[in-house]
């Protein structure tokens, strides 16, 4: 009884923990122009959508870094230890981050939040599917994703309404921050306090007695890059991941420049369809922790994820253009795409549960990070359509298609993992 309350006091430690990351992750999409707006006052839009864009793929780059970092100190050190490491890091940069002045400051600082925000996830995932029994292990990972997924609501209306707390804070010390101040100052404290619920965290049993055997190599990335079988099972689960970053990095942070104006809205907000998005993305995996439950399968949910998410994009691109469409029904889209990446939690779970006890950790840090690192290529992918003169609609269905067609024949490489036993390592 006493273990259960411990397992329940870290699934909500992971879920408020995640909930931090997200809204950090999101914040920067929702403050970014007035940031620059404050630091590069005598700069053209375009400089400063250029400088934004360079601020992104720094931080998307720290995330790749970070992901590393923390998945190898988890299987060497702890995924406790790395859980409130990530949480103490990305913390700390977004507090400084409320004081920049120049751009190469912020570089650093995005550097470092990137870095820290890549190790929450992966370690909270992995902690919890090595403590909580096989069979309902999907239960804490679901509920860690819904309520975590919740910060980019948080991140949207904060950054909306953020002079209230400026002023609150004018009558206290006198300095009245700017809105996107506050941002990142109420993301940076709500980490700090986070940190005070450490006490009393649970490690991993499979950590603990892995720990104490020190002929097994821990967190060695040549027992996932240097085993052809493991390397093979790492890409597919990499695939299988991507098209979430598609909908979320491609076709709603990208709402305002370019599918609002295709489907003939004009006043879409990327930080409210962002928000709804990420609705959306929260229903969807509590949904899909309950189907994964019920049907006693992580692929069956995944598939089934795969083939909404397709619909959607169509629906989204493809025949709402032909329509006069509202901006509420914009964003009703946008919550329907989200819906569709609603698989996140399992897909995270699916990687941990992949890999032995010795590598699992930098499985499910390293392999969720590089898919959000690959909205680099996804774009990049969109720009050349375009390039060739393909218009926006019609480029962005092939990128998607293409995407969600790999991540299905990947799902179809992999064994099924509900209900396996995880107490095992990987051998060299």
């Amino acid at each position: 009884m006493k273990d259960q309350r411990k397992v329940l006091f870290l699934i909500t430690v992971a879920a408020l923990g995640y909930f931090v990351d997200i809204y950090d992750l999101v914040l920067f999409g929702v403050v970014k122009a007035e940031s620059l707006a404050h630091i590069l006052p005598n700069a053209s839009d375009l400089e400063r959508a250029a400088q934004g864009k360079f601020l992104f793929n720094v931080q998307m780059f720290g995330m790749l870094l970070g992901g590393i970092l923390w998945g190898i100190l988890g299987d060497k050190k702890g995924r406790l230890k790395v859980l409130f490491g990530s949480i103490l890091l990305y913390s700390l940069a977004n507090i400084a981050n409320a004081f920049v002045t120049d751009i190469p400051s912020y570089v650093v600082i995005r550097l470092l939040a990137g870095i820290g925000l890549a190790g929450e996830l992966g370690a909270g995932i992995t902690l919890i599917s090595e403590l909580m029994p096989k069979e309902t292990r999907g239960y804490g990972t679901m509920i860690v994703v819904t309520f975590g997924a919740l910060g980019a609501v948080a991140a949207s209306l904060i950054g909306a309404e953020g002079q209230a707390v400026a002023a609150f804070i004018e009558s206290i010390c006198g300095w009245k921050p700017a809105n996107w101040q506050v941002v990142y100052l109420i993301g940076g404290a709500m980490g700090m306090v986070l940190l005070l619920l450490r006490v009393g965290a649970l490690e991993s049993g499979f950590f603990q007695q892995m720990d104490q055997d020190t002929q097994i190599q821990k967190g060695n990335l040549k027992l996932i890059f240097g085993n052809k079988q493991n390397l093979i099972k790492y890409l597919h689960c990499i695939s299988i991941g991507i098209p979430i970053w598609y909908t979320v990095g491609l076709l709603v942070m990208n709402s305002a420049d370019n599918f609002g104006p295709w489907l003939g809205v004009y006043d879409i907000s990327n930080g409210k369809a962002v928000m709804y998005c990420y609705l959306g993305l929260s229903a969807g995996d509590l949904l899909a922790g309950f189907l994964s439950q019920w049907w006693k399968s992580r692929k069956k949910v995944v598939r089934l994820y795969l083939l909404f998410s397709l619909s959607v994009t169509i629906v989204f691109l493809v025949v709402m253009h032909q329509y006069n469409i509202t901006g509420s029904t914009y964003y009703f889209l946008c919550f329907l795409l989200g819906a569709g990446t609603g698989y996140w939690a399992i897909f995270v779970t699916i990687a941990a549960e992949q890999f032995g006890t010795n590598i699992r950790s930098t499985a499910a840090n390293t392999i969720p990070n590089f898919v959000r690192g690959s909205v680099n290529i996804v774009v990049m992918l969109f720009g050349l359509f375009l390039s060739m003169g393909i218009n926006e609609g019609v480029s962005a269905v092939v990128v998607g298609v293409m995407f969600i067609s790999l991540a299905l024949y990947s799902l179809s490489q992999l064994k099924e993992t509900f209900g396996k036993d995880l107490d095992y390592f990987e051998l060299s």
